[in-house]
């Protein structure tokens, strides 16, 4: 029997058997009568300080009981270490060894966040991508996505490609499927050029620039890069720029009409875009490029597709 609350309790109990005093009771015991008159504080005096504690915990999760009780000092707080570290304990607060890392998505107004295409032809969105030939010269590509239905629009390939060359990839699909309302890009050289800026801005199309180094801003666009090196240029050898044309093109139409698309309930994109046209397709899902699985909203899709290939349309 060491602990104040069961001392207490033997008091009361032998008061209340012998008919004693506190003060006989306590010299029997051992027990100091400022302990056993004590009475414990109220159990929300605590609260204001421990809400204030997990406010701190939850914005810097790598501080530890000495770095809160500081900040809590500085503030105003009128408490010390080691009531900062008793309510730590009995919150089962701690540093964690492992945590997860945290995705940023950006807070640019061009960022895919803010700027989520609608329709097709509404957003594109362009970048560049590096590999070689084996005889170590370089190759440069130009993969162009539409963000809607995730069609590769194209994908050039040559030594170096140049803003002019950009211009002139842009011109043939815009006689081909028409000009977009935006394309989003990140700030190359080649893509904020002033001869493309005019260029586009006699067209009528807008320039969606993300911030410089957030990539995750243009996800669609890494989302494909992704995957195109993934599947392609790490597992192929180039011997020449025109070997790397063929190749490349091939792995564009594959990609477009045979690869099932994760975020399109596992729809290819051009049968995504074949549905959209028909006029009876939802929005698509909103989810980020980045994740995988199911995305229920998409799910109509699969009996529409299925009808326009059995009608042959």
């Amino acid at each position: 029997m060491v602990s104040p609350t069961r001392r207490r309790e033997a008091v009361q109990q032998v008061r209340r058997k012998v008919k004693t005093s506190e003060r006989r009771a306590c010299k029997v015991l051992g027990q100091s009568r400022s302990t056993q008159r004590y009475r414990p504080r109220e159990p929300n005096r605590d609260q204001p300080l421990v809400k204030r504690m997990l406010a701190i915990v939850r914005q810097h999760p790598r501080y530890g009981y000495r770095r809160v009780w500081a900040l809590l000092r500085d503030e105003g707080w009128s408490v010390n270490r080691k009531r900062v570290y008793r309510l730590w304990r009995r919150e089962g607060l701690k540093v964690p060894q492992k945590q997860r890392k945290k995705r940023r998505l950006g807070t640019s107004a061009n960022g895919i966040v803010h700027r989520r295409a609608e329709h097709i032809n509404h957003v594109w969105c362009y970048d560049f991508v590096k590999d070689q030939t084996t005889d170590g010269r370089p190759l440069k590509f130009l993969p162009i996505v539409d963000e809607y239905t995730r069609e590769c629009l194209a994908l050039d390939v040559a030594r170096s490609i140049t803003a002019t060359d950009v211009i002139e990839s842009l011109r043939h699909l815009f006689a081909i499927r028409g000009a977009p309302t935006f394309i989003r890009s990140d700030n190359g050289p080649e893509f904020i050029a002033r001869a493309i800026r005019e260029w586009l801005a006699e067209s009528g199309v807008k320039t969606l620039y993300i911030e410089p180094g957030s990539p995750w801003e243009n996800a669609y666009c890494e989302s494909f890069n992704s995957r195109f090196r993934d599947e392609l240029l790490n597992r192929e050898l180039f011997t020449s720029l025109a070997e790397a044309g063929v190749i490349t093109e091939d792995y564009r139409l594959a990609y477009n009409h045979q690869r099932p698309h994760s975020s399109l309930s596992y729809l290819t994109p051009a049968a995504f875009a074949a549905v959209v046209r028909g006029g009876s397709a939802p929005t698509p899902p909103a989810s980020s490029p980045h994740e995988n699985g199911l995305a229920p909203d998409a799910e109509p899709f699969v009996n529409q597709v299925q009808t326009l290939i059995a009608t042959g349309t």
